[in-house]
């Protein structure tokens, strides 16, 4: 695939039904790597990050980075080397910002480094109200002033400890709240704090520029502030969403796939979830294996009522996953309601299946209920954001005939290379430049 370009639309032919066969290792979690990325600015000495995943939100943050000063550079594919000697207070590019909603995790390490920052509003997907508000709560109980107008300015004349309740279990008000409080004079208590892998990850990152926080993967971390910083290497886990992403796309292709270095120990209600739409997995070691003639039949909850997969925080289901679940169900024999707890404009793309053949019926903005199995057929199709797209690529992989995938670069911004890693395997996408 050819490196990603700011503003380039491209589209995925499709042609559906192919069995697909190997192995395949997933990429380096984006929503790690983002937040490490803008946390590698709390230290004036250079960091290496390995199993950084070439995504387009990733080079576009890495893009932001480098105008307040920080020195990227790409060593090797998938290694990044950062270095923060010096920093300047400079108002984020509003364009970059437009692009990425993860330009608001540099809220946190530019007030830490600068004690000042202006913030356009982030982009990212459309999916939905995504509140900032969680993160005022947490920098304001941290000693930062903030002004929202047309831009968020934030300033701070040094940060303090505190003890803080989040009003919702946040993971990107987190991340920020943690960059905030490792350099914050004294001791933070972060509670009702999210724990997903991506989370747990920039913890341990943080642990190894020598901040000392207690509580990684549980919902309150507490943090003891004001150490000295120092650069180091760190390697980025794997993308449980993309393995769940690659669970379901061999369970409905039913190809015989391994994906290697799986990350098993973050899985659990993934494998959980799916093993109740008949799909199992074997595990060996931290491979993961989707064996052929999977049952794929809803299992019904005693009595034989209708099931319910929801996502919640962490532990739970995982709100990214959901798309793939939904798509995952069509293929299914029985009937399942897919319940959407946390963005009102998630289940939208559903109707797209609908003109596929699958059958469905959106019973409001956060619930769909699924019967299956369904025959889908090609369609052109949009991507509406990078789940939905990753969804609508499966069932395009399933469908019989060829499909048109537009906005191609929505999937692109969370899976790297999707298009080069799937076709060695047996499918058959053609990536092109979109047609005015």
């Amino acid at each position: 695939m050819a490196q990603a370009v700011a503003g380039e639309s491209v589209q995925y032919i499709v042609e559906g039904g192919q069995r697909l066969s190997g192995s395949i290792a997933p990429s380096g979690n984006k929503n790690a790597a983002l937040p490490i990325v803008a946390a590698a600015l709390l230290t004036d000495q250079p960091v290496l990050l390995h199993n950084v995943p070439r995504i387009r939100d990733v080079e576009a943050l890495v893009e932001l980075i480098g105008t307040v000063g920080a020195e990227t550079r790409w060593v090797e594919r998938n290694t990044l080397r950062i270095h923060a000697a010096e920093l300047r207070p400079a108002e984020l590019d509003p364009d970059l910002c437009a692009r990425i909603r993860a330009s608001i995790l540099l809220a946190g390490p530019m007030l830490a480094r600068c004690g000042e920052v202006v913030l356009p509003p982030p982009g990212g997907d459309v999916i939905g109200r995504r509140r900032v508000d969680t993160h005022f709560l947490a920098l304001r109980q941290l000693g930062a002033e903030i002004i929202a107008d047309d831009a968020y300015r934030f300033h701070a004349n040094g940060l303090r400890g505190a003890d803080v309740f989040l009003d919702e279990p946040s993971v990107t008000a987190t991340e920020n709240a943690l960059c905030a409080a490792v350099c914050a004079e004294g001791v933070t208590v972060l509670r009702n704090c999210a724990s997903e892998p991506h989370v747990q990850d920039l913890a341990h990152f943080l642990s190894a520029l020598g901040a000392h926080i207690e509580g990684i993967g549980t919902n309150c971390m507490t943090i003891h502030g004001g150490r000295s910083l120092s650069g180091c290497t760190h390697r980025i886990g794997p993308d449980h969403i993309e393995v769940g992403s690659l669970i379901g796309l061999a369970a409905v292709t039913g190809s015989d796939l391994t994906i290697t270095g799986a990350g098993i120990e973050h899985l659990r209600s993934t494998l959980m979830n799916f093993e109740r739409l008949g799909i199992r997995c074997e595990i060996k070691g931290d491979d993961l294996r989707i064996p052929p003639g999977q049952e794929m039949t809803v299992q019904a909850d005693f009595g034989g009522h209708i099931p319910v997969i929801s996502d919640q925080p962490w532990p739970a289901f995982p709100a990214d996953t959901m798309s793939i679940a939904i798509v995952t169900a069509t293929q299914c024999d029985g009937v399942v309601l897919m319940f959407e707890k946390m963005f009102e404009s998630r289940m939208f793309f559903v109707d797209k299946l609908i003109a596929m053949g699958a059958r469905i019926v959106l019973c409001d903005p956060h619930r769909a209920l699924v019967a299956g199995p369904s025959r889908l057929r090609g369609a052109r199709l949009e991507s509406p954001d990078i789940r939905a797209g990753m969804a609508m690529l499966i069932a395009a992989l399933c469908a019989e005939g060829k499909s048109v995938i537009n906005n191609a670069q929505q999937i692109e911004r969370g899976y790297e290379r999707i298009d080069e890693r799937l076709n060695a395997l047996g499918a058959r996408i053609t990536r092109v430049p979109a047609r005015g």
